[in-house]
């Protein structure tokens, strides 16, 4: 049997619609901006802006949108053109089936799982922080010990694994009732962000921004980072240091987390009424309202507070703290909880999804693909991926969940970005609702982008991915490899031709 062997879309689409897999189709254009938005914005600038001006860009942190935003905007191009051709569950993992074959499919599906559980995971963590942040503010504090993971001061991230199991609860019951969820915490979250951009420009103070990008910082003289901890793009160029232009890419590399969203609306393709219309509208609408978002979100912060004091959890909060708007800090914490809290959601639907394609392919056992009768979800898949992140939330670290998203997710851009123009070259014939705009070069260009970001993370990152994709070729050669239902149906169909 073939490890390359192709699935064709139109059998993709023919399994969609068997009856014992068979999804309910409730999602609207509406609800498919809901879920790209609840994704996306979360984590990212919640949390992870602050970090990212503070070490690596300074008020250039914008600028570290900006190109972050540019290289999702082009993959985000691929994936709007294969959602409208390939209108079924499974996003990057069901686009490389039908256009790069089985192998290439397990290995981006396999890394699917890998951001999705991960990105659930850091979300997971970092809500935890704006929960306990917000216990104390009324007097109910927890004991460290319940709200941090062992490397992190802690024994168990208690918070963490209680929202991952909550949520599970909510994708079981229902995609309706998912979305449902979604929009009305995405309104809240957006106007939490609306809030601190337009009351925090009130506040802005030119000289936070000056120098915008501050100036280069090489490596102290002497200073020796373990090879590991550095970037992989130091190993062709060395040491690059701190800020400048190098900083801004750095931060980008940073900040990607903030994006990650936009493709988990492929996920959702099966239970849209209709994909080939609604799909590119969600995809790319979501990537566009946020990218715009984060900017301001980014000019105002590094305006409000130097940023150099925005190396916090919650950095938000803290520049509503530094004017003394304690009450704003509160605001943004309910904010950030609400809107986190939608990214967890999201992620987990994402993983769920793919996790239901891969198995009712047979790459995975098919008893995970089971549909609930009354809810018609897949919730043994569901149940199994709750489980995971709440394990994973309550005893990692954010940092290192965090880079392992960030590789994980750059690596499916860049196989659906190349998927594109296979399926352009194989699948002349096929009706595309959405198209990218001059192919090759927006492809060529997305992969491009995505790899050099892949670059900027540290080698541990690379060693921790590449352990977890070995993990995956063995799985693949002992079991999906031959349990695979196109191989199956490939050599029933070598058998009778034989006979």
């Amino acid at each position: 049997m073939s490890i390359m062997r192709v699935k064709s879309v139109e059998q993709s689409i023919r399994d969609a619609e068997a009856p014992e897999f068979r999804l309910r189709r409730v999602l609207r254009a509406v609800d498919l901006l809901g879920i790209g938005i609840g994704a996306i914005i979360g984590t990212g600038i919640f949390v992870l802006t602050g970090v990212a001006a503070a070490t690596d860009a300074g008020p250039g942190i914008a600028i570290s949108f900006v190109i972050s935003g540019f290289a999702c905007g082009l993959a985000a191009l691929c994936y709007a053109e294969f959602a409208s051709v390939v209108p079924v569950a499974g996003s990057a993992y069901t686009f490389s089936y039908a256009s790069m074959g089985e192998f290439l499919a397990w290995i981006i599906g396999w890394d699917l799982m890998l951001e999705f559980i991960l990105g659930a995971s850091t979300v997971s963590v970092g809500w935890s922080r704006y929960f306990v942040a917000a216990l104390d503010t009324i007097g109910l504090g927890l004991p460290d010990a319940l709200t941090a993971a062992p490397g992190a001061g802690g024994v168990v991230n208690l918070p963490a694994a209680i929202i991952a199991l909550i949520l599970t609860a909510v994708l079981v019951i229902g995609i309706r009732l998912s979305a449902a969820v979604t929009n009305v915490v995405v309104a809240i979250k957006l106007a939490v962000v609306l809030f601190f951009i337009i009351f925090g420009a009130f506040f802005i103070k030119a000289s936070n921004w000056t120098p915008f990008i501050p100036p280069h910082q090489p490596p102290e003289p002497g200073a020796v980072a373990a090879p590991l901890d550095e970037p992989l793009v130091n190993a062709f160029f060395g040491q690059t240091g701190s800020f400048g232009l190098s900083g801004l890419v750095a931060g980008a590399a940073l900040v990607f987390f903030a994006y990650i969203g936009f493709d988990i609306v492929a996920s959702g393709a099966e239970e849209t009424r209709k994909p080939q219309r609604d799909m590119p509208i969600g995809i790319l609408g979501s990537l566009a309202v946020c990218s715009i978002l984060y900017v301001l979100v980014s000019l105002v912060m590094t305006g409000v507070v130097k940023y150099d004091q925005l190396d916090t959890a919650a950095p938000m909060a803290t520049a509503f703290q530094a004017i003394g708007a304690p009450w704003a800090a509160g605001l943004v914490s309910l904010g950030a909880i609400a809107g986190l809290t939608t990214v967890i959601l999201i992620l987990m639907l994402g993983q769920a999804r793919v996790g239901f394609a891969m198995s009712r392919d047979g790459l995975l056992p098919v008893w995970f693909a089971k549909v609930h009768p009354k809810f018609r979800t897949p919730y043994r898949i569901t149940v199994i991926t709750g489980i995971v992140v709440a394990a994973i939330a309550s005893l990692t670290p954010i940092n290192v969940l965090a880079e392992m998203t960030n590789i994980g997710t750059l690596f499916a851009f860049v196989l659906v970005s190349i998927g594109v123009l296979v399926l352009r070259r194989t699948r002349p014939d096929l009706p595309r609702a959405f198209r990218v705009p001059w192919v090759p070069v927006i492809p060529i260009v997305a992969a491009a982008a995505c790899l050099y970001l892949m670059l900027n993370l540290v080698g541990w990152t690379w060693i921790r991915f590449g352990i977890w994709m070995l993990i995956g070729l063995v799985v693949y050669f002992m079991f999906s490899r031959r349990h695979s239902r196109l191989g199956k149906a490939e050599s029933t169909e070598k058998t009778a031709g034989e006979g």
